[in-house]
C-alpha cells in the first residue's frame, strides 16, 4: 500500500475513501488533541518559568497529533467538534485552577491513551502519549511534594474526624442514652480530638523537621571547603561516610573542589536557602490543616442531633452523611495520587463503615448489660 509522510514525522496510508466510522473517529480523535492541547496551554497560562516551557511544549506536540488526523481526514474535517467529556472537565478545570489536581487528572488522561491499539495513529504518536504521561507525572509529582505534607495532615485528620466523631456517637446512641447526651458527647469528642490531632501534628512535624535539619550539611563546613588540603581531600571521607563508594566519594569530591568559586560564594545567603524538606510539610501548616479537617469531619455525624433528629433517624443520617464524605476524601486521594478514585473511595470508605458499625456493636451490647 502506498503511504505519504505527514507533518508528525511519520508515514501514514495514502490518502483513499475512509469509511464513515473511521471519519468519525478521526474526527473525534482530532477534537480530543484540540481540547487536551487547550488544557495544556491553560495550565501553563498559571505557571511560570521551566514549567510554562514544559506545559506549552506538551501543547505543540499535541498540535502535531492534532496535524495527523486533520491531514487523513482532509476534506471530511466537517464542523469541529467538542472533546470527550473527561476531556471537556479537565478543560474546565485547568481554565479555572491550574492545581495540582488538574495535574493528577491530566495524568490519568494521558495513561488512557487509545493509540496502542488504533490502527490509524503512528507508532510514533503512541510513544509520544506513554511519555507525555510520565512528563506530566513528574509535573505533579513537583505539586505533591509541595502540598504533601500538610495534605497528608488534612486527610488523615478529615478521616479520623469522620470515623472516631461517628463510632462515638453511634456507641453513646446504641447504649441507650438520650439525643441530648449523644450530643453533648459529639461536640466534646469534637473539641477534644481536634485540639489533640493539632498538638500532634505539630510535634510530629516539628520534631521531623528538626531530625531532619541535623543531618544536612554544616554552614562551617560549607565555608572551609576553599581551604581543603587537595591532595588529603578529606572531602571524599564525607561523602563516603553518607553511603558512597570509595572510588565514587573520591571523584565526587574532586569534582567538588575543582568547581569552588573564592571563599565569599561558597556559603549561601538565607535568601538562597531552598527548603530541602518541602515534603514535610511545616509544623503550624500540618497542625492548622489537622486541626481544622478534623473538626469539619467529626461536625458530620453531629449534624443530624443538631436539628433535632433523634434514635434511628439521626443514627441513618449520621452514617449517610460520613459515608459520603468518606467516599468524597477517598477520591480526593485517589486522584491526588495518580491512581483510581473509585477504588481509593470504596476504600475509605469500607474502613469507615468497619470501624464505625463495631462501635455501634459494642455499644448495643454495653446498652443492653446496663
Amino acid at each position: 500500500m502506498q503511504t505519504s509522510s505527514t507533518s508528525s514525522g511519520a508515514d501514514v496510508p495514502a490518502r483513499q475513501t475512509p469509511s464513515s466510522s473511521q471519519i468519525r473517529r478521526w474526527r473525534q480523535y482530532l477534537a480530543d488533541e484540540r481540547a487536551e492541547a487547550a488544557v495544556y496551554r491553560d495550565i501553563a497560562s498559571r505557571r511560570t518559568g521551566e514549567e510554562r516551557e514544559i506545559l506549552l511544549a506538551l501543547a505543540e506536540a499535541e498540535g502535531r497529533h492534532e496535524q495527523h488526523w486533520l491531514d487523513l481526514l482532509g476534506d471530511d474535517v466537517g464542523k469541529p467538534r467538542r472533546g470527550d467529556f473527561r476531556t471537556r472537565v479537565l478543560g474546565v478545570l485547568a481554565r479555572r485552577f491550574g492545581s495540582v489536581f488538574v495535574l493528577a487528572l491530566a495524568q490519568r488522561a494521558e495513561a488512557r491513551s487509545g493509540y496502542d491499539g488504533e490502527a490509524d495513529a503512528t507508532p510514533t504518536m503512541a510513544a509520544d502519549e506513554a511519555i507525555h504521561e510520565e512528563v506530566v507525572r513528574g509535573l505533579a509529582t513537583r505539586g505533591r511534594n509541595r502540598i504533601s505534607g500538610t495534605f497528608r495532615a488534612a486527610v488523615f485528620g478529615a478521616n479520623d474526624g469522620l470515623v472516631s466523631n461517628l463510632a462515638l456517637v453511634l456507641g453513646i446512641g446504641a447504649s441507650g442514652a438520650s439525643a441530648s447526651i449523644v450530643l453533648l458527647t459529639g461536640l466534646a469528642g469534637l473539641l477534644a480530638g481536634a485540639l489533640s490531632m493539632a498538638a500532634g501534628e505539630y510535634v510530629s512535624v516539628r520534631s521531623q523537621r528538626e531530625l531532619l535539619e541535623a543531618s544536612r550539611p554544616g554552614q562551617a563546613a560549607r565555608a572551609a571547603l576553599p581551604y581543603l588540603d587537595v591532595d588529603a581531600n578529606e572531602l571524599a571521607l564525607v561523602y563516603r561516610a553518607r553511603g558512597m563508594e570509595p572510588a565514587e566519594a573520591q571523584a565526587r569530591a574532586d569534582e567538588r573542589l575543582r568547581t569552588l568559586g573564592d571563599p565569599g560564594s561558597v556559603a549561601p545567603t538565607s535568601a538562597d536557602e531552598v527548603d530541602e524538606h518541602e515534603a514535610v510539610g511545616t509544623a503550624v501548616g500540618a497542625s492548622a490543616a489537622s486541626f481544622c479537617f478534623f473538626a469539619s469531619g467529626a461536625a458530620i455525624p453531629v449534624l443530624p442531633y443538631l436539628l433535632g433528629a433523634e434514635g434511628l433517624t439521626a443514627v441513618v443520617w449520621a452514617s449517610v452523611l460520613v459515608g459520603l464524605a468518606l467516599l468524597t476524601t477517598g477520591a480526593t486521594v485517589g486522584v491526588l495520587s495518580g491512581a483510581s478514585p473509585v477504588k481509593r473511595a470504596l476504600r475509605q470508605l469500607a474502613i469507615g463503615y468497619g470501624a464505625a458499625a463495631a462501635t455501634y456493636l459494642l455499644g448495643l451490647a454495653f446498652g443492653a448489660t446496663v
